[in-house]
This record gives C-alpha cells, sequence and structure tokens, in this order.
C-alpha cells in the first residue's frame, strides 16, 4: 500500500502535469481573440474570479492569515498580473512556440533571485536540468533569431513576462505553506483582477468583446488556461520547491508548438523538435535527480520540518 508521503508525491507531480497541459493552451486561445493582449489578460483573470467568488461564503472555519501573507498575495498578484500583460501582448507580436519558451525562462530567474537574495542554493540537479532546459529553448529560437538578427519587441516583452512570473511563482511557494489551495487561488486572482483592471485603464485599452470565437476564446483562457491550470499548479507548489515546478513548466513550450503546429498553421521545424527534445529531458533530469520533499525543505532551509501532505 502507498504511504501517504508517496502517495503526496504522486497527486503532486499529477497536478504539476495537468497545470502545464491547461496553461500551455493559453497562447492558442490568446492567438484565436480579436482583441489587444492587456485585454484578454484582463477577461482571463476576471472570469475564474467571478466563478470564485460563491467560494467566499461557503460554511467552514476559514484559516486566518497574517498582514505579511496578505501582503506577499498581492505583491505576487500585481507581478502576476504584468506577467499576463506582457505575455499576452508577446503572443500577438510573434509566433506561439517562440513566446512561449522565452516567456518560460523563469526557471533562471528563480534560480537566481533564491541564491542572491535570498542565500537559498538551489540542488545541483535543479542547475543540470535547467541547462539542458535552457539549451533546448535556444535552439527552438536560433532559427527565429538567424531571420530577425535581433530581438523583437515581443520577445521582449516574452522575456520581461518571464521575470514577472518568477516573483509570483516565489509569492506563491512563501504563502502556500500557511494556506489551502483553494484560499491562496481566490485570494491571488482577486487581487490580479484588480491590478490588471487598473492597468488596462491607465493603457485605455478598449474591451469591448467583438465576436463569438473572441467569447469562447476568452471563457477557455479563463476557465482552462487559468483556473483549471493554476488550481493545479498552486496545488503542486505548495508540496514541490517552486525551483522544480519553475523547470517543469518550460515543457510548455514544446506542448505549445505542437498545438500550434496543429490549430494555427505553425510548422514544427526540426530546431523546434530537437530543442522540445532537450527541454523535456531537462525538465525530467531536475525532476528525478533530487529528492522534492528533500529539497524543498533544503530550498526553506527547514529540513527539520515535515513537508505538507495533507493540504489540498
Amino acid at each position: 500500500m502507498m504511504n501517504k508521503s508517496a502517495q503526496s508525491k504522486k497527486w503532486s507531480y499529477a497536478g504539476l502535469v495537468i497545470g502545464i497541459v491547461c496553461i500551455a493552451w493559453s497562447a492558442i486561445f490568446v492567438r484565436w481573440t480579436s482583441i489587444p493582449g492587456p485585454a484578454s489578460a484582463l477577461y482571463r483573470l476576471l472570469i475564474p474570479a467571478i466563478v470564485l467568488l460563491p467560494t467566499f461564503l461557503w460554511p467552514g472555519r476559514r484559516q486566518k492569515l497574517s498582514i505579511r501573507s496578505y501582503a506577499i498575495i498581492a505583491i505576487g498578484g500585481f507581478f502576476f498580473a504584468l506577467d499576463l500583460a506582457f505575455y499576452n501582448t508577446s503572443i500577438l507580436k510573434t509566433n506561439a512556440a517562440n513566446a512561449t519558451l522565452l516567456g518560460n525562462n523563469t526557471p533562471i530567474v528563480v534560480g537566481l533571485l533564491t541564491w542572491l537574495v535570498f542565500r537559498r542554493k538551489p540542488s545541483l540537479s535543479f542547475w543540470i536540468g535547467l541547462a539542458l532546459a535552457v539549451l533546448g529553448s535556444l535552439v527552438i529560437v536560433s532559427a527565429d533569431l538567424a531571420k530577425h538578427v535581433k530581438f523583437g519587441l515581443g520577445d521582449i516583452m516574452a522575456l520581461a513576462a518571464a521575470a514577472c512570473f518568477a516573483v509570483y511563482l516565489m509569492a506563491t511557494e512563501e504563502v502556500r505553506a500557511h494556506t489551502t489551495t483553494l484560499e491562496f487561488l481566490r485570494l491571488a486572482i482577486l487581487s490580479s483582477t484588480i491590478f490588471m483592471f487598473l492597468i488596462t485603464l491607465a493603457l485605455r485599452v478598449p474591451l469591448e468583446i467583438p465576436n463569438r470565437r473572441t467569447f469562447l476564446a476568452l471563457l477557455g483562457l479563463g476557465l482552462i488556461s487559468q483556473l483549471g491550470g493554476y488550481l493545479a499548479l498552486t496545488y503542486a507548489l505548495g508540496h514541490l520547491p517552486a525551483t522544480v515546478t519553475a523547470v517543469s513548466l518550460l515543457s510548455q513550450g514544446p506542448l505549445t508548438a505542437v498545438l500550434a503546429a496543429l490549430l494555427l498553421g505553425e510548422p514544427l521545424t526540426i530546431y523546434q523538435i530537437a530543442g522540445g527534445a532537450l527541454v523535456l529531458v531537462g525538465v525530467g533530469l531536475a525532476n528525478r535527480l533530487g529528492n522534492p520533499a528533500e529539497a524543498r525543505a533544503a530550498f526553506n532551509n527547514t529540513a527539520d520540518e515535515p513537508v505538507p501532505e495533507t493540504r489540498a
């Protein structure tokens, strides 16, 4: 019979895989809309925020959070709003596969911030896996860079999104140690929605939904990529370190490339196939060479404390 620790590990990785698959569809849904990137980002947040509102009325004892936890959630929400604004716009200015890959260079930022700012050195397996995954990403975009010689505006926005998403991941991991998946997610999405609305107001972005196709794409973006994807990802972050999760998210790139080839008519190149294979090998190494429970304990400098196993 599977013990509690093994079962927790199994469900954590299942949540991570489900989250990656759901989020990988986001570039496809954005391409199917006919509105500016910040506008689709707002609806991506607003739809799940509305769905989650009734859960605030559910009966039961609600865990009390500290002012610090609320502040971290708000900071994470702000950077996630920036992430979506940059990322959704970048998808409209470059191809879906490249935007996803450049936008998921988050592991570099996460690893460096945890090491340089918080003095938490990630494991050797993380760096080996990251090196292979980043090499795979470079192989995939090399053909595009050879054509354009330099980064375009879409590429720069995708990289900015990666940096913002890194801050969100670290904020999520910090607070998830003290709250449940649903409790964190509804607060994070609500704060992100507020910040995203302010961003669209400041940029004077039109919010009209012009046609049925855009409406359906926004529903998919909000319910599948955001609510489903981040519900699963938030659960995984309650049990896995942000470094491992960030590297795993690089696998969105190959998956989005396949979806873009099938649904958007963006053909797969030899560079994308070879690079995608390297990304997946890197992700596998980053997850296989280390014990997630031990990695999380070392990452948090609390090796003497048990990893949460029963939180959902």
